[in-house]
């Protein structure tokens, strides 16, 4: 469970983020939308810890700086962040064993094989496509079985039969009780599978909404309405 309170960035005089609140619950899918500079990665990244901010972030109840909320969480960045040296079964014993995830090299191999990667376990990073180093990330995130996932921009790179085995992923993690955290701007691919969406528009939330709060309109509708038609 991630829980957002008062989140407060700064730039100098320029505040990225001002007192963002929200909350993504176990067993549900979170989406973050918003158009390009609405503060999404600032928020990301800090939740990640990447950044220093004003204001309380805890998943599962812990500080997300700390040891035991990162023993939880699994990030996916937007941009993978690998090691080009690194073949990828090296990536997936490093980690394993950093985690201290017993499991976590049976987990990544069932992870490689459907995201058709296994023959690629001798592949070094810097050979990888762009999809491929995506699925990768992926993999290296999910071997430790996190409670709570946190994803910046999932399907750049991917191709349909990848997506398509992402979103069943995305779904059986759900029904597992996991908490996840999306952010993207890419609304129609999400559009069977949010539980529940917070609209970011200029560093502050305009609109959070659950899926029985919509009723008939669509979150598209409800966005374009949010962000006066801003693209993402």
């Amino acid at each position: 469970m991630f829980e957002v309170s008062h989140l407060t960035k700064k730039y100098g005089h320029f505040k990225a983020v001002d007192d963002v609140s929200m909350i993504a619950a176990n067993g549900r899918i979170t989406i973050l939308l918003g158009p390009n500079g609405a503060g999404k990665s600032t928020t990301i990244k800090s939740i990640a810890g990447l950044l220093s901010y004003d204001g309380q972030i805890l998943i599962d109840g812990f500080s997300n700086t700390s040891v035991k909320a990162k023993q939880r969480f699994g990030y996916i960045p937007e941009a993978p962040v690998l090691y080009e040296q690194l073949t990828v079964e090296e990536h997936i014993r490093f980690i394993a064993k950093a985690y201290r995830a017993p499991q976590g090299e049976q987990r990544a191999q069932a992870l490689l094989e459907r995201f058709e990667l296994s023959d690629k376990k001798k592949k070094t990073a810097r050979e990888l496509s762009k999809g491929m180093s995506q699925k990768l990330s992926m993999v290296l995130a999910l071997l430790t079985d996190p409670d709570s996932i946190l994803i910046d921009e999932p399907m750049i790179g991917l191709d349909p039969a990848a997506i398509e085995s992402v979103l069943q992923l995305l779904q059986e993690l759900r029904e597992q009780g996991k908490s996840i955290l999306i952010s993207t701007h890419i609304i129609d691919m999400f559009e069977s599978l949010w539980d529940t969406a917070y609209i970011l528009d200029h560093g502050q939330i305009v609109r959070s909404v659950s899926r029985q709060e919509l009723g008939d309109t669509s979150l598209k509708q409800l966005f374009f309405e949010c962000t006066q038609g801003e693209q993402g």
